[in-house]
């Protein structure tokens, strides 16, 4: 009986996220004109994979109680060096790929060692990093442009035997490969270890900075997923401020829907994708119950709140950290 409320207090954020997009995409799906067919399911998948991927990106940082405030940014160079690389013959497209995940491998990396060996606060080092990697997106696409493989571009934003989005398979396939072994590793468990208490992790010989600096380094990659699947969906890179911080701020509100703590050490990414789809479904509903634009982000800003104080009312119950598993 204990175990079943340990798992359960355990999951909570994430069933809540679950719970609040199956809500809201239900009652998207009740009033859109084409009804609950493939093509509104695919597209709601598509827009609501590129949130997700930034998303997790911004989670692997927050559970080690920091902030990645440049993955919007790195979103948006990947996107843009995707744009010129991955395009050509299925070996110029592999190697084009691989180049765009090693930069944000990259990027991701630079912002660890800045954070852990420069000791500056996470906040101020990734706004400077940012912004030197929209100044690259800028240098590499002054002007809307580029290809990508339209072989490629179509297989993963299309659906697979006509049912199933590919991005939706693709995104659980990622989450799988790379965000469970890292939870189930001691990497992992040491940068939940930081969130929680960083100072009596090492104390009690956690590998903190290596934990860290894999977080960032693995968030650099996420982001570079995301900004990779950009590009397969438009077909073109585009370095947009707007959009990046954009994606930046949407993430931090993501990862707070799916239940991950901002003070570190809870959470799970898995929250954190829908926590990022139900955030993506506020503007859809938005859209098909035909409200003004200019009246759209307010309400949605309204909307966010009121969903993200649901999971609050139970923190300002908690006068202790241990009584979540109570």
């Amino acid at each position: 009986m204990r175990d079943w409320r340990y798992n359960l207090a355990e999951q909570r954020g994430t069933l809540m996220a679950l719970a609040l997009f199956v809500v809201m995409f239900g009652i998207y799906i009740a009033n859109h004109p084409a009804g609950f067919s493939a093509n509104v399911v695919q597209t709601a998948a598509n827009k609501g994979v590129l949130f997700a991927l930034v998303a997790v990106a911004q989670t692997l940082v927050v559970i080690t109680a920091g902030i990645d405030l440049s993955v919007g940014m790195v979103f948006i160079l990947t996107n843009c060096l995707a744009s010129w690389l991955v395009v050509g013959s299925p070996l110029e497209t592999t190697m084009g790929v691989i180049a765009v995940l090693a930069t944000g491998l990259l990027c991701g990396a630079l912002n660890g060692a800045i954070v852990i060996y420069g000791r500056l606060q996470p906040i101020i080092a990734t706004i400077a990093t940012g912004a030197i990697f929209f100044g690259v997106a800028l240098l590499l696409r002054p002007t809307p442009g580029g290809s990508v493989n339209e072989d490629l571009a179509d297989a993963l934003t299309g659906r697979m035997f006509d049912v199933v989005p590919a991005s939706l398979v693709a995104l659980a396939a990622t989450v799988l490969l790379i965000w469970v072994p890292f939870r189930r590793s001691v990497l992992g468990r040491a940068a939940y270890a930081c969130g929680s208490a960083e100072l009596a992790a090492y104390m009690s010989g956690v590998p903190i900075r290596r934990a860290k600096f894999a977080a960032y380094t693995l968030a650099g990659l996420f982001s570079a997923l995301g900004g990779l699947f950009l590009t397969f969906y438009t077909y073109t890179g585009e370095a947009a401020y707007a959009s990046g911080s954009g994606y930046t701020l949407w993430s931090i509100a993501a990862v707070v829907l799916g239940g991950v703590s901002l003070y570190g050490g809870r959470g799970s990414a898995i929250g954190a994708v829908f926590g990022a789809f139900a955030a993506r479904t506020t503007g859809d509903m938005l859209f098909v119950f035909n409200i003004d634009p200019l009246w759209q982000p307010l309400l949605q800003g309204v909307i966010l709140t009121a969903a993200v104080s649901i999971g609050a009312f139970a923190l300002l119950r908690v006068r202790n950290s241990l009584e979540w598993f109570e």
